[in-house]
């Protein structure tokens, strides 16, 4: 494709940029798109993995592409600064996928990429249950894709691995040798990349929930049709922490989901787990964990809504140990923040009066949008106004299978407090 190359002032509007012509013409391999003159490239070339809609020039030329079409990324004097997929109905209209810009995305490329992953988890994880890729940090920008043995789960979040799933899925098969592969295209990001949502298993077959060993106990992930890939694999570390501090402990875990915090913390010596969520059939999966896990006679469910569960229990004069509160994303983007910071707030006021005299209270929050200090401060205040005071033992995060690319904030979503109450 011949592209022309200009070397006069910016235009003023997008359809100018789109109508110069220059004399001097350049063969690439794909269309080139531009950042707009105030734009700021250093970002990019630090490693900034993102151009927002604002930032770059669309003309004609870049409005007609395809979701998930390859370009590349030029700065404002036109040097080169990477391939880049792009989406002009996103928000996230462009993300660098690989810093040379005639870079070719077939197989090996993906293989490649797939290697790197992979060596990082099998020096870290004796048995292959963990999170493969982690988007953007693993530098394969709006895919997930997690681990379960000899079955992974891809969520393909942006329209560019929509559109390259075929080769994504040999490659995985390539390099990991899994058996079974499923697609998860549920969830917000494929709605804000224009994606229709399905579940379907793409290649081998799932007869039933599969049993993920981990800090000694036995969890069953519904990867078919559980929530996101059926297991949340970030969370490990922080399950260990609390496991630690469960010995001879009453255990209440709140949005317990298969049982991630409680199953954890039976299996390091809690006296009993109560576990509350929504979700009948994340109970029951629970359930069966504690069943696999020979934990059965210890663990008790109570399904309904978290708020609700948490003031009848207050109403109840109910005492644990150890108090986890595990709550879906409250404050996924900006707009809902001040929201979910309330929401948090809540949370640590209706946990605060069950934990007993000198026992823990875990908060954790998955939301983007919500920043530490944000949420520490959330939950300072819900303790305070549930008349409880205490100190901050630990601060945890996501475990190294979900690496944070330090540009990016929005990679390091997970967060952990641990206090102690007086």
């Amino acid at each position: 494709m011949s592209l022309p190359i200009s070397h006069e002032p910016a235009p003023n509007s997008a359809d100018d940029a789109a109508d110069l012509v220059s004399p001097e013409t350049t063969q690439r391999r794909y269309p080139v798109v531009r950042l707009r003159p105030k734009a700021e490239a250093r970002a990019i070339r630090h490693g900034f993995p993102w151009v927002y809609a604002d930032e770059l020039v669309t003309d004609r030329r870049t409005n007609n592409l395809a979701p998930g079409a390859l370009a590349i990324l030029v700065d404002g004097e036109r040097r080169d600064l990477g391939l880049v997929t792009v989406n002009t109905n996103s928000k996230i209209i462009a993300r660098m996928l690989d810093r040379n810009p005639e870079a070719t995305l077939d197989q090996a490329w993906f293989e490649a990429k797939l290697t790197r992953a992979l060596g990082l988890r099998a020096r870290i994880y004796d048995k292959p249950f963990y999170r493969l890729v982690h988007a953007e940090a693993d530098g394969l920008p709006g895919i997930v894709i997690d681990r379960f043995g000899d079955t992974a789960v891809i969520q393909p979040n942006a329209a560019w691995a929509e559109a390259h799933l075929p080769i994504l899925v040999a490659a995985l098969q390539a390099v990991t040798g899994v058996q079974t592969v499923v697609k998860n295209a549920t969830g917000r990001s494929r709605g804000l990349e224009g994606l229709n949502e399905e579940n379907l298993v793409l290649v081998g077959g799932v007869s039933a929930p599969i049993q993920v060993p981990m800090n000694g106990a036995t969890y069953l992930a519904d990867v078919t049709g559980g929530q996101k890939t059926g297991l949340f694999f970030d969370q490990r570390p922080n399950h260990a922490f609390a496991a630690g501090l469960a010995r001879d402990a009453r255990v209440l875990d709140v949005f317990a989901h298969v049982g991630g915090f409680g199953l954890a913390a039976l299996a390091g010596g809690a006296a009993s787990t109560l576990a509350v969520d929504a979700s009948a059939p994340a109970l029951a999966l629970a359930g069966q964990g504690a069943a696999a896990s020979g934990f059965a006679d210890r663990f008790t469910t109570r399904q309904g809504d978290a708020f609700e569960v948490l003031e009848a229990l207050g109403a109840e004069a109910a005492q644990f140990d150890l108090v986890i509160c595990d709550p879906p994303a409250f404050a996924p983007a900006k707009p809902a923040l001040e929201a979910g910071l309330r929401a948090y707030e809540r949370i640590a006021r209706l946990a605060a009066p069950l934990v007993a005299p000198g026992g823990y209270l875990v908060l954790c929050s998955c939301s983007h949008a919500a920043d530490l200090a944000s949420f520490r401060n959330a939950s300072a205040r819900g303790i305070g106004r549930g008349g409880r005071r205490g100190q901050l033992l630990h601060t945890g995060f996501a475990g190294p299978d979900h690496p944070m690319l330090p540009q990016l904030a929005e990679s390091g979503y997970l967060k952990a407090l641990f206090f102690r109450l007086d």
